[in-house]
């Protein structure tokens, strides 16, 4: 069982794997800082200073004055910031991904692409045109 294991961890699908996850974790901090920091202010700008990310409503009918406060009390709460911002969140990473797939699509179809073969060059008469052209010869003699 070991050495299956070993096996299965040399496999280059699981190391490609593995650097993908890790290199995921990193662009996920990347995308939350974006939203975040960048993409919630300019929608907070338009939309009269509204912060997505605390807006919350508590499903018992109490008010606090956070998402954090309500969580910390125990209250059941209806996080609708939270969502929105994940949902933000997930087009952007979808977004990114979509672009890097295309690119890499394009760089493998370059990649793909023929040299420039040389036009074939007509290399005359074959032996079965000659042959063709003996037998009409015949025919007609």
């Amino acid at each position: 069982m070991i050495q299956e294991f070993k096996d299965f961890i040399a496999k280059g699908n699981v190391m490609d794997m593995a650097v993908g996850i890790i290199v995921g974790a990193a662009f996920t901090a990347i995308v939350t800082s974006l939203v975040g920091d960048i993409i919630n202010p300019i929608i907070a700008l338009f939309t009269g200073g509204i912060d997505f990310s605390g807006w919350f409503y508590t499903l018992d009918g109490s008010t606090h004055a956070s998402l954090a406060t309500a969580q910390e009390a125990g209250a059941p709460v209806f996080a609708v910031g939270s969502f929105i911002m994940a949902l933000i969140n997930f087009l952007i990473i979808a977004f990114v991904v979509f672009l890097l797939v295309k690119m890499i699509n394009r760089i493998k179809s370059a990649a793909e692409k023929p040299e420039d073969v040389a036009p074939e060059v007509p290399t005359g008469p074959s032996e079965l045109d000659f042959l063709l052209e003996i037998r009409d010869a015949l025919k007609k003699g």
